[in-house]
């Protein structure tokens, strides 16, 4: 520029030049400045976007890969972008986009992947480096490996966490000369990111998984304490326990049905079942599962280790076609099956079988489960088996403790009544002799009565002298026969208290019950008969075939029955005189096995026993029979040599109708 003097005029055409060079200047500025803005955003842009991809699937990383790949490039104007992952050990190939339109060549590529980080490799060397590797052209690195020629140049940055490499985020270029540090920047921001994405990956995955596990283990103890539930609520009861081990084994590992076999004299028994095919539970009804090492179930019992048939169709060892997995697989539809052994002290107590009607093997965790189940069904069953014994063994004690309480009231009744009859042998005795010297001479003194009365015959005396002597003497007479007379009777009575006393006749035998009552009828009748005559009466027998033999004392028993019977007549006979001739006289003899013990009925449909006179009528001494027809001893007799037996006798009575007395004895004798 031409100075030009102080008091010159500017040059209109410089100013408008200098004015013009400014404005292209700041047109300049604001267009590069406009042009970093929009880059800026761009970049803000994309960083969001992937932010929003990442919130988008917390638990997989491989959207955010897609789309890191996809912006880089496009941002970045490169040829291709590649993410790789690193596991310590081996680079595998993540996302690439746009590294040739030959999809061979992308082929060639992701082949090599998986591979170890090496030094000929760009994203090798930035994990060896732990840096960022930024290669400006290719054609100064002549060691390195390239998959496509076109790439000139390329820049990789390391995927860090925790200053341990991840993985690799790698941009190339048809351009030499690589990228700017712009570019660089924010490569190295989507690569963070990319890290980000991984570990939020990771940690989701974590979470669920440990979701996933908390979720089963809390399924598993609720199946527990379910199970837990059915055993305590119904104790000693197995089928339920089965039934709920069974529902949750086949809901929690995701089967079709299941069974329950227990292990008893060489065959499997299907004690429990739940949802089983209709025609394969018909098969199991029809048939049984012997032992067989070819099957599944016969293999767990060999073993003693869960079998599982991933495929039974597969399966060359299930070929034998053996029927009973001819049958799981066509009746049933089973495709993977598992059989569980139930094992006490390492011995087969039985197998729990679950099945799917589909090709999918069962995972180690429901193995697990299934195995816990079988623990406890084996639990279930001991528990079961000890509160049978308990029961059993309760029950046993609760028989002796009776027996022995039946043994000691017996015990101080036959000592009662032993003392009672040392008591009543020792009175009859000591009145009997005086009784003796009664009845002697009463029938001595009414023999001198006689011959007084022949004596004084032949005396002279007068008529009114003779007259009262005669009448003093038949007084006489009269009151001596009277004194014979109830000293038979009192006879009859010390007679029976001796009876009554002695400890037993005869001696204990095996005898058929069912003879010996018919014997008493017969013996009874024919005695009633010829003590009084045109004496009748009908007979009903009812008389159990089934009652057998029961050993006994028979006299006594038979002694008991003639004293039954022969009240019975008693008792018909005077309701007929009351009645009279319309009323038909009968008696009912029956018997009845009652396993360990007989019944014995005898009924007559006499006058009854009024219920202020039942209670006293085992009494000794006691009768309702006029003087001299009892003696109140046949009853009480009765009833001690029953309760001698063991057994007891009762009576039931309606006044005007009936009475029927049940005599229960044990088949063996308690004497």
């Amino acid at each position: 520029m031409t100075a030009t003097p102080d008091n010159a005029a500017p040059d209109p055409q410089q100013i408008i030049a200098e004015l013009q060079r400014k404005l292209d200047e700041s047109r300049a500025e604001l267009a590069a400045r406009n042009s970093a803005y929009s880059e800026r955003i761009a970049y803000q842009d994309a960083a969001n976007d992937v932010l929003k991809v990442m919130s988008a699937s917390p638990g997989d990383p491989q959207p955010v890969f897609d789309l890191i790949a996809v912006r880089a490039r496009d941002i970045c104007d490169a040829y291709g972008v590649t993410v790789c992952e690193f596991d310590g050990s081996l680079l595998h190939w993540r996302a690439a986009t746009g590294i040739s339109e030959d999809p061979a060549i992308r082929q060639a590529a992701k082949a090599a992947f998986p591979t170890p980080p090496t030094r000929d490799m760009a994203a090798g060397r930035a994990i060896l480096n732990r840096a960022i590797v930024h290669i400006r052209d290719h054609e100064t690195e002549p060691g390195l490996r390239r998959f496509s020629l076109t790439v000139k140049s390329s820049v990789v940055v390391p995927l860090m966490r925790g200053g341990v490499p991840i993985g690799t985020l790698q941009m190339g270029s048809r351009e030499r000369g690589g990228f700017s540090d712009t570019q660089v920047e924010l490569l190295k921001t989507f690569a963070e990111q990319a890290v980000i994405a991984i570990g939020s990956a990771e940690t989701y995955r974590a979470l669920q998984t440990r979701t996933t596990d908390l979720q089963e283990s809390l399924q598993q103890q609720t199946a527990t304490a379910d199970v837990l539930k059915v055993i305590s609520s119904s104790p000693g009861e197995l089928e339920p326990v089965f039934q709920a081990l069974l529902e949750n084994a086949v809901h929690l590992c995701e089967a079709e049905f299941g069974m329950l076999f227990l292990f008893e004299e060489n065959e499997f028994r299907a004690v429990g079942k739940w949802n089983l095919p209709l025609a394969y539970s018909e098969f199991l009804g029809k048939n049984i599962i012997g032992f067989d090492p070819r099957t599944p179930v016969g293999r767990a019992a060999i073993t003693k280790q869960p079998v599982q048939v991933a495929d039974i169709l597969v399966d060359l060892s299930y070929i034998v076609r053996h029927p009973g997995i001819v049958a799981v697989a066509e009746d049933g539809g089973a495709r993977t099956l598992l059989q569980v052994p139930m094992l006490k002290e390492n011995e087969l107590v039985g197998t729990i079988g679950i099945y799917r009607q589909e090709v999918r093997p069962f995972s180690d965790k429901q193995i697990t489960l299934v195995q816990n189940f079988a623990a406890q069904a084996v639990i279930a069953i001991e528990n079961a088996s000890l509160l049978s014994e308990l029961r059993e063994r309760t029950d046993d004690l609760t028989r002796s403790l009776n027996d022995l309480r039946t043994a000691q009231d017996r015990l101080i009744q036959t000592e009662k009544l032993a003392s009672l009859g040392q008591l009543t042998a020792g009175i009859a005795h000591e009145i009997k002799n005086p009784l003796n010297f009664v009845n002697n001479f009463s029938a001595l003194s009414a023999e001198l009565v006689g011959e007084m009365s022949d004596v004084l015959a032949g005396a002279t005396l007068d008529k009114k002298t003779r007259g009262e002597l005669d009448e003093l003497a038949q007084t006489l007479k009269s009151n001596l026969e009277k004194v014979v007379q109830h000293g038979k009777r009192a006879d009859s009575i010390v007679k029976n208290m001796l009876q009554h006393s002695r400890e037993g006749s005869g001696e204990h035998r095996s005898t058929d019950m069912n003879a010996i009552v018919d014997e008493s009828l017969n013996l009874a009748y024919h005695g009633a008969r010829a003590e009084k005559a045109g004496f009748s009466i009908a007979f009903q027998r009812d008389l159990d075939p089934s009652v057998g033999m029961a050993d006994i004392y028979p006299q006594e028993i038979m002694r008991v029955l003639l004293n039954l019977i022969s009240n019975g007549f008693y008792a018909t006979t005077k309701r007929r005189a009351e009645v009279g001739d319309g009323f038909e006289p009968m008696l009912f003899a029956a018997t009845k096995n009652l396993g360990d013990k007989i019944e014995i009925r005898i009924r007559d449909n006499g006058t009854g026993i009024p219920e202020e006179v039942k209670e006293k009528i085992f009494n000794p001494f006691f009768t309702t029979k006029p003087s001299g027809e009892g003696t109140g001893l046949g009853l009480s007799m009765s009833h001690d040599i029953i309760v001698k037996h063991g057994g007891s006798i009762d009576v039931e009575t309606e006044p005007g109708r009936f009475t029927e007395f049940k005599i229960v004895l044990p088949r063996t004798n308690q004497r």
